[in-house]
């Protein structure tokens, strides 16, 4: 195990109740290799420090463009040290390794990394990582709380997110989607379109989980060939057909201010959108598996000062809500 701790700058008009806690957290380094696609699937697994009570819950990440599983570290840490694991896979056919090489070759390895032949081996990645890490052979599988699994991810992951949670497109006449039934709820941070398809909401029609949406009011997205306004992150939120659904908007912040760097990202704000961003994870599931609107609602209270729009907490059925507490 490796031990790591993250920190950041604060504004004055951030509640002091909002420092971050002193909390280790742990990961540990998986290289799997997927058998039946002859496919490398890297993951880092955070895991809560101390003793637990009961089964982990569990969010697996999923990277956006030219990332890696070593990537969104403030995510893990924070989530890990509040008592929820994450597991962040790498996509070897759309991670860093797409900046390494001939500079003039780029705009052809983007082209590689983003077409539909990668988005579906993305989601195959996910589900084989969550695979090796619930079977008996893993150390881990026991302690996981398999009613308590949630998919995430930024940019490009978050479309392999609303793929694995029901989005699905249609080829030759013939609805294709990569559902993975085990993910009771979505954490969709910087949601771009799904370039190429027509009409948005026939392709999350059948998205039916409850879904965190992430976003900024300059959460623009500037890759070659693929340039995404904001509004982009507005209409995936819409064209969601289920209620169970909620918007965070900040107030300034590029999009790469929800990936780990610092640099040219807002200054001072980078540290609040990130820490906040991992606090709107956690308190989205309290809403999503406990039927707890209060920490969503205390959360809006808290970061009224950097948000331009603030979740709105829907209803859970008691019934169906897991009211467990996080340790």
């Amino acid at each position: 195990m490796a031990l790591a701790a993250g920190a950041g700058g604060w504004l004055p008009s951030v509640p002091a109740e909002a420092l971050p806690a002193s909390a280790e957290a742990r990961f540990i380094d998986f290289e799997w290799v997927d058998p039946s696609r002859d496919r490398k699937v890297p993951a880092r697994l955070y895991w809560p420090a101390g003793s637990t009570r009961g089964p982990v819950p569990l969010i697996v990440f999923s990277h956006g463009l030219g990332g890696s599983r070593k990537g969104y570290s403030y995510l893990g840490e924070g989530w890990s040290a509040q008592g929820t694991a994450s597991l962040h896979i790498q996509h070897v056919g759309s991670d860093q390794t797409l900046w390494e090489g001939n500079p003039i070759l780029l705009l052809d390895r983007l082209d590689g990394a983003a077409d539909e032949r990668e988005a579906i081996e993305r989601t195959r990645d996910v589900s084989f990582g969550l695979d090796r890490l619930l079977s008996r052979e893993n150390p881990f599988h026991a302690a996981i709380d398999r009613k308590r699994i949630v998919a995430a991810g930024h940019s490009y992951g978050a479309n392999t997110t609303l793929i694995l949670t029901g989005a699905q497109v249609i080829r030759d006449g013939k609805p294709i989607g990569y559902r993975d039934p085990r993910f009771t709820a979505s954490i969709v941070i910087s949601a771009p379109p799904f370039y190429g398809e027509t009409d948005l909401a026939a392709v999350l029609a059948m998205v039916d989980v409850p879904t965190l949406h992430v976003t900024t009011t300059e959460d623009t997205i500037r890759i070659p060939g693929r340039f995404s306004p904001v509004q982009d992150r507005i209409d995936v939120f819409n064209a969601i057909p289920t209620e169970k659904k909620a918007l965070v908007v900040f107030q300034g912040g590029s999009h790469s201010v929800f990936t780990d760097r610092s640099l040219r990202n807002g200054g001072p704000l980078n540290p609040l959108v990130k820490r906040a961003t991992m606090e709107a994870g956690l308190a989205f599931l309290d809403l999503v598996h406990r039927s707890d609107p209060a920490p969503m609602d205390h959360w809006s209270v808290t970061w009224k000062p950097i948000l331009a729009a603030a979740p709105v907490p829907f209803l859970v059925p008691a019934r169906h809500a897991d009211r467990r507490r996080r340790t």
